[in-house]
């Protein structure tokens, strides 16, 4: 008998799920980008890349963006998703990357760079999909930073299709639709939602970035039914204070949490229904819920939780290795849903006393007259022993004295902040996310103040 064993095919899945060259691939200024052409512009560019293993993808445009991830794709090279291009965070990507360039509409990086040649005349372009191996490694995506450094993650392509997959199930997304988002491709919900999604289900893709709230109106009026927006908690309640909010089919939230109250108002403003998914860079998506409806959230197909020393552990579907979450979570008898209580990192200790910053902030953004805020816990402890918390708060109506008076109507005495500090804005990321450090620094700066 021969010991030689048959050789077995390494799984893979298409590179675009569009399977006719005619299909509306992208919307790119207001004018339909067909899968032929998308394809023969990102073969152009693959052609035209430098040789290297990682390449910074730091397009803010959606479309160069998802051309720039399909030529890196084909060429085998991983895509660097890091969430700032700081010196110290390109400093850092130059170790763990050696020879990475990067890509990008505008900026001055510490790399090289690689500028995006123009789409080449397609309408004669053969229309062929290239299959991409399931291990093949497809993105190094980092954490956001908000509870500490960013920590980065390799995705495979097959993980982020079955990702895709569960999500396209569960939103009822596929080809015809028409996808907006509010938040960058460099974060994992903007790079999966807005970016993957589309691709890899055949649906299109919106090239801008929307944030202002008539940018969002005209933007959603333009596109064909159905069409789904993407969107934050921020950048949801910055849309809805404008004047009026245009209809769309479906409203999908993520990087925070959202309030029963705002996502109703949100279907009633705009007819949609809302979604919220729960998820992190470690896992990738996790869980849907209808926000308006209940406080619960479902899993998506194919994933599972257990506890495990103190923490719940995902496991199952498109999670590679089993990930331990850094929320607390009470999970039901059915083992599908689950009731999401607050982070870990998010729970705060003083003088015996816990609570979260979740509520807090909460509490702070329910007073009239606030119209954005945070809590901070610093790490210092002070001469008594305790750590005393901060707050950040934009209220151009209000005193910092109107504030901590409102403050002391909803909270315990021990979680009222010392000091509260009035501020023009916050530090908060395009996600909507503010980065400890951020309101570290912010914190240092206005203590020197006199």
């Amino acid at each position: 008998m021969s010991s030689i064993r048959p050789l077995v095919a390494t799984p893979s899945h298409p590179l675009v799920g569009h399977v006719r060259a005619d299909a509306i691939a992208a919307w790119r200024h207001g004018a339909p980008v067909t899968a032929r052409e998308l394809l023969a512009h990102a073969r152009f560019v693959a052609d035209a890349m430098p040789d290297g293993r990682f390449v910074l993808n730091a397009c803010a445009r959606r479309y160069s963006f998802a051309v720039t991830l399909l030529a890196a794709l084909m060429r085998g090279q991983v895509t660097l998703l890091p969430p700032a291009t700081t010196p110290h965070v390109i400093a850092s990507l130059r170790g763990q990357a050696p020879g990475a360039y990067w890509v990008g509409e505008e900026g001055d990086l510490d790399l090289a760079r690689f500028d995006l040649p123009p789409a080449p005349f397609a309408d004669d372009a053969p229309f062929e999909v290239p299959s991409i191996p399931s291990d093949q490694v497809v993105a190094r995506i980092f954490t956001s930073g908000s509870t500490g450094e960013p920590q980065p993650h390799d995705k495979t392509w097959g993980a982020l299709h079955a990702d895709m997959a569960a999500e396209a199930a569960r939103l009822g997304i596929g080809p015809g639709h028409a996808i907006l988002g509010t938040v960058p491709p460099q974060h994992m919900y903007g790079f999966e939602s807005t970016i993957l999604l589309p691709l890899m289900r055949g649906a299109a893709l919106t090239d801008e970035r929307l944030y202002l709230p008539a940018d969002i109106d005209a933007a959603i009026e333009r596109l064909p039914s159905p069409r789904t927006l993407f969107t934050t908690p921020f950048h949801l309640k910055a849309w809805l204070a404008g004047p009026e909010a245009a209809n769309v089919e479906r409203i999908v939230c993520a990087t925070a949490p959202l309030s029963a109250e705002l996502a109703q108002e949100a279907e009633a403003r705009t007819g949609a229904e809302l979604h919220e998914i729960y998820g992190c860079t470690e896992a990738g998506q996790v869980a849907t819920r209808r926000t308006a409806r209940g406080e619960d959230w479902q899993l998506l197909d194919g994933l599972r939780l257990r506890e495990s020393q103190g923490q719940v552990v995902v496991y199952g579907g498109h999670v590679e290795q089993p990930t331990p979450l850094q929320d607390v979570i009470e999970l039901r008898a059915d083992g599908r849903h689950f009731a999401l209580l607050g982070r870990f990192a998010d729970m705060v200790n003083i003088a015996g006393k816990r609570n979260s910053l979740r509520y807090l902030d909460h509490q702070l953004l329910s007073i009239v007259g606030v119209e954005d805020g945070v809590f901070y816990m610093p790490d210092e402890k002070e001469a008594d022993g305790v750590t005393r918390l901060v707050a950040f708060v934009v209220a151009p109506t209000l005193a910092a004295g109107d504030v901590l008076a409102a403050l002391r109507e909803r909270l315990d005495p021990a979680f009222v902040p010392r000091p509260l500090y009035c501020v023009d804005a916050l530090p908060r990321m395009l996600t909507g996310k503010i980065p400890r450090e951020a309101l570290r620094a912010l914190a240092e700066k206005l203590a020197k103040k006199p």
